[in-house]
């Protein structure tokens, strides 16, 4: 263990937050609502805030489906229609403070592309290469489906994944999905953490 990984956790140039998925379909009354999604939107914008006040990259992604995406129920898949792109349900929640400057990597956004993982675009590798990018503060939603495959492959390319605990949001289609999914990531390398970690 190096001696970042001791608390207080300090940000530092090579930090990047990652920020999935907060979209208005995943908010009560949308397409596809994810319980207690609109009660991380304002703890996600504290981590935004640190980002930016340390001058440190952000990164957010979004579903961006086509009509015929094989993820939705009449294309034989296990989701409602979610996330069309330049739809209203495909918009970043209204209470999300995302700087104007961040980069947006779509995801999902052809009927061959599964959507899960925001690493299927090669886009966010590619910028994060170039930032230098070492440690990943990933949040958002849903923690069982985007956000595990997105940190599981975060980690296999070798980037040092921080979990924001207080800043998810499991689907839990199975009552304990979520935390199985966060045990998972724990397993696999990723560190569990909450903002009033960071120093």
């Amino acid at each position: 263990m190096s001696p970042v990984d001791f608390f207080p956790i300090r940000l530092m140039q090579g930090d990047a937050l990652l920020v999935v998925d907060i979209q208005n379909d995943f908010l009560p009354g949308g397409a596809l609502a994810v319980a207690g999604c609109d009660k991380i939107v304002p703890v996600v914008n504290a981590y935004i805030e640190r980002f930016m006040s340390s001058h440190l990259p952000i990164f957010a992604t979004r579903d961006w489906h086509p009509l015929q995406h094989p993820s939705f129920a009449d294309q034989g898949g296990p989701w409602p229609v979610h996330c069309v792109a330049d739809s209203k349900g495909a918009e970043f929640a209204p209470g999300l403070v995302l700087p104007e400057t961040v980069p947006i990597v779509s995801k999902g956004d052809t009927i061959e592309a599964e959507g899960y993982s925001a690493f299927e675009n090669p886009e966010l590798e590619r910028r994060l290469n170039k930032a230098s990018i070492q440690r990943l503060f990933v949040c958002g939603i849903a923690t069982d489906y985007c956000v595990l495959r997105t940190v599981r492959d975060a980690l296999k390319l070798g980037y040092r994944v921080l979990l924001l605990q207080d800043a998810l949001a499991a689907a839990n289609v199975h009552p304990q999905d979520g935390v199985e999914a966060e045990r998972m990531m724990a397993d696999e390398g990723a560190r569990l953490i909450t903002l009033d970690e960071l120093a």
